[in-house]
């Protein structure tokens, strides 16, 4: 009898199917790195918004500016201010965007009188697709902190 060394080719076939099959029902659970990669970098810039705030507040209370509906601190950077309202950043571009050190590589609209809403740079502000964006509201009352906030589904 004669030994057989190596596989036939209906073997390499059937290998090359199952290979192929294998792809196609895996290949979607890779498909959505995108969004989970912009729905990590809302997390982020919701970090560093709580950050600024924090230390913006942290500087109106030294200052005794705390419970003032508004006010200013210095920012840090040069001779620029951050406006305040109960402590907290305004929600305005001389109030949390002033305190933000990468407000530059986001886009960012004023909704309503206390409220901003922050997106990606490529995004257009009036239509923001996939729910991609953060919210940042402050303050109404005193002892309040501001909410900051990811829609559940964004970027999905």
């Amino acid at each position: 009898m004669k030994r057989q060394n190596g596989f036939t080719l209906i073997e390499l076939v059937v290998v090359i199917v199952i290979l192929g099959i294998l792809a196609v029902t895996a290949a979607p659970k890779f498909m959505n790195l995108q969004g989970d990669a912009r729905h990590a970098s809302l997390q982020g810039l919701k970090g560093a918004l709580q950050g600024a705030s924090g230390i913006v507040y942290g500087k109106a209370a030294i200052k005794g500016i705390e419970s003032s509906t508004s006010g200013a601190v210095s920012s840090g950077v040069g001779t620029g201010t951050v406006k305040t309202s109960l402590g907290y950043p305004t929600a305005t571009t001389d109030g949390i965007v002033a305190a933000l050190a990468s407000a530059d590589e986001w886009n960012e609209k004023v909704s309503g009188s206390k409220s901003i809403i922050f997106t990606f740079k490529n995004y257009d502000v009036d239509s923001i697709p996939n729910k991609c964006y953060v919210t940042y509201t402050q303050p109404s009352t005193a002892g309040e902190s501001p909410t900051i906030s990811i829609p559940a589904d964004a970027c999905k």
